[in-house]
C-alpha cells in the first residue's frame, strides 16, 4: 500500500513526511548536484538512481531496527520536496538512532534544516521514544557541523580516518544528544 504524504512531523514552515512518486525530478536535481554530494557517499548520482530510491523508500516504514529510513521534507505551503533527513535505527541498540540530511542548495542558510532536524527529533524522542540520537559529520563539513551544532547536539568525539570515500580516508565528528537534554530544553 503507498503510503503517500504520509506526516510524521510538522513545524511552522515544513512538512517531514514520507517521499512520493512526484518527489523524483526534485530529489534527483539536488543529489545530481556536485556541491551537495561533496561530503556523501554519493556521485554521479542519475535519475534512474532518484526513481529507484524513491520506489524504495516508499516500500518501507520507519523505525525497523538495522535501516536506514529516509523523511521527505516539503515546503508546507505547495508540498516542495526541498530536502531530506533520515533516521538509522541501530540493530545492535535499536533505541538509540543515527541522523542523516541533505538540502537542496538553493534552500540553504535559511534555517530549513534547522527547522526539520527540530520537527524531526521531536518525533523521534517524543512518538518514537528514543533514548539518543547520534550523527556524524566530515571535519571538512562546516555547514553540517553547525546545524547540528545549533540543535544542541554535543560533539563526542573526533574520528580520525573513519570511512573510506570517494578514495580517501575521512575524519569525522561524533555528535549526540540524549531524550532527556532534548526534553528538558527551553
Amino acid at each position: 500500500m503507498e503510503k503517500t504524504n504520509e506526516a510524521y512531523a510538522v513545524s511552522e514552515r515544513l512538512i517531514i513526511r514520507s517521499f512520493n512518486m512526484q518527489d523524483i525530478q526534485a530529489f534527483y536535481q539536488y543529489r545530481a548536484n556536485p556541491e551537495v554530494a561533496r561530503f556523501q557517499s554519493w556521485e554521479n548520482y542519475t535519475l534512474q538512481d532518484a526513481e529507484t530510491f524513491v520506489s524504495k523508500q516508499m516500500a518501507q516504514s520507519p523505525d525497523q531496527a538495522g535501516t536506514w529510513f529516509q523523511y521527505a521534507i516539503a515546503l508546507s505551503a505547495n508540498n516542495q520536496l526541498i530536502g531530506d533527513c533520515a533516521i538509522h535505527t541501530l540493530g545492535a541498540e535499536p533505541r538509540n538512532v543515527e541522523l542523516g540530511f541533505t538540502l537542496a542548495p538553493e534552500y540553504q542558510g535559511m534555517g530549513y534544516m534547522h527547522e526539520a532536524l527540530c520537527a524531526l527529533l521531536d518525533y523521534v524522542f517524543g512518538s518514537l521514544n528514543k533514548h539518543k540520537v547520534i550523527a556524524f559529520a566530515d571535519v571538512r563539513n562546516a555547514k553540517s557541523i553547525r546545524v547540528l551544532e545549533r540543535l544542541g547536539m554535543r560533539r563526542e568525539g573526533h574520528l580520525l580516518e573513519n570511512y573510506m570515500s570517494k578514495g580517501q580516508w575521512i575524519d569525522e565528528y561524533q555528535y549526540a544528544v540524549l531524550r532527556s537534554e532534548w526534553m528538558d530544553k527551553p
